[in-house]
């Protein structure tokens, strides 16, 4: 089922009102081990309305805390095994952050004891014998707390989904997608998995609210938030308004023919719409343009790289006509030059970086030479076995022209021993990689010459 934007109203009442109305049934964990005070106290709890749940031992209420939700805790201090004291400081650990009142029932009454009990936790005390009058309004108060408690979590939700949220659409703000988006970037580099990025603009909007009006124009930008959100609601997709009348959307393990398939269900959505535009050139109704990037993989590549190539896809769509869609793979901007014999290193690189890296494949140092200065290369790899020692005499010269002396080289060793002759050459090992080659490894090896 498709879900549904719907947004929290805060409740104008104040909190007076909200504490002193009858408030809901709670459930009531009793920590008794005397039969008698079990029977008397929980009489007194049913008798004020509400639910009780009886642990005759510390390890008894622990099982019970972690099995099922309590809203409040009666324990008894002195009680065999663990006693109320370490039970509640067992309960608080339990817990975490999430606060469930106890109040302590207890024959000691000294400030030393009272004060070990809010130590570990205890949140008010019951002399025995206890008195059914106190113990309801011992209730009552922590009731209280309780609801302004829930209020405050409640407004402090709200709040946090007004600093997040379109306040129009209630889709994701822009500085929140650029937030939640670099953060599934970087999981996207380690789990090696395709990304693709869609920009979504509303064909000639300035036309549609010049001719209904903006309270039409509003509620047009509304029904195509919601549109496009019936087509990007997986886990971990990414939806935001991202400015006027253009959105974004980031589509996480999806490759190319997938992000063609949404962006063509989202196209086909918002046309089904049927939103009348008389103004637009296009048809009688609202449509859509899309454009996308699509990445196989993120590593050495920026998620601002993604947005402006869908940025410029978008463009292309528009100047195609309009309510269509240009869905294209990335070309990488980072180049990666190989230097090896017979070429079987440059297709292991190619395989390994397919869709990341321009890989550059050469066999001489002439060649290779030429393409340093031309392309500038953001990695070198190279053959340390390359014969009449062209791999040491490539190092050289870049190492020796200042536009070409910080490039990178990633060493490609027949065994780890090589790299202790590498080693005593003039020249620096930024990295280096055994064969037969890993490609994990070198993935890996690339990342971090990269950063």
């Amino acid at each position: 089922m498709a879900r549904t934007h719907q947004w929290a109203v805060l409740d104008s009442r104040p909190f007076k009102d909200q504490t002193s109305q009858n408030l809901s049934a709670m459930k009531i964990l009793l920590v008794e081990d005397s039969p008698t005070l079990r029977h008397a106290l929980s009489g007194d709890i049913l008798h004020a309305g509400h639910t009780v749940v009886i642990a005759k031992s510390g390890e008894e209420a622990l099982q019970l805390v972690e099995s099922e939700r309590v809203d409040l805790i009666l324990m008894d201090v002195e009680m065999p095994g663990l006693d109320g004291f370490e039970t509640t400081r067992l309960i608080r650990e339990m817990l975490g952050t999430h606060w469930t009142p106890i109040i302590f029932v207890t024959g000691k009454d000294t400030e030393d004891d009272l004060a070990l009990g809010i130590d570990v936790g205890g949140d008010d005390y019951l002399t025995k014998p206890v008195k059914r009058v106190i113990l309801q309004a011992k209730i009552r108060a922590m009731e209280r707390i309780m609801a302004i408690r829930d209020q405050l979590h409640k407004v402090n939700l709200e709040l946090r989904d007004l600093s997040e949220r379109d306040s129009l659409t209630k889709l994701y703000n822009r500085r929140v997608f650029q937030v939640l988006a670099e953060d599934r970037w970087r999981q996207s580099m380690r789990s090696r998995e395709p990304m693709a990025i869609l920009l979504l603009d509303v064909d000639f909007f300035k036309g549609y609210n010049d001719c209904y009006g903006h309270v039409a124009g509003d509620e047009c930008l509304l029904q195509v938030a919601n549109a496009i959100f019936q087509c990007v609601n997986r886990p971990g997709d990414i939806l935001a308004r991202y400015g006027g009348e253009e959105f974004i959307a980031l589509l996480h393990n999806t490759g190319e023919d997938g992000a063609r398939y949404v962006a063509e269900a989202i196209r086909s959505a918002v046309a089904q719409l049927q939103l009348p535009h008389r103004h637009s050139p296009v048809a009688n109704h609202v449509t859509i343009s899309i454009g996308g990037s699509v990445i196989n993989l993120t590593t050495g590549t920026a998620l601002l790289e993604q947005i402006n190539s869908a940025d410029k896809w978008l463009y292309s769509a528009k100047q195609n006509g309009r309510n269509g869609c240009m869905i294209r793979l990335y070309n990488p901007q980072n180049n990666l030059l190989v230097m090896d014999t017979n070429g079987e290193i440059g297709k292991a690189v190619d395989r390994a970086l397919h869709g990341q890296f321009n890989v550059l494949n050469v066999h001489t140092l002439g060649t290779a030479m030429r393409l340093v200065r031309e392309v500038q290369p953001d990695i070198v790899v190279m053959d340390a076995q390359l014969a009449d020692n062209q791999a040491l005499a490539l190092a050289e010269q870049l190492h020796s022209q200042s536009e070409t002396a910080q490039i990178p080289i990633l060493w490609i060793i027949d065994q780890p021993t090589d790299i202790v002759r590498l080693s005593k050459t003039k020249y620096r090992i930024d990295s280096y990689l055994v064969k037969p080659l890993d490609e994990r490894k070198l993935i890996a090896k690339v990342e971090g010459l990269l950063s």
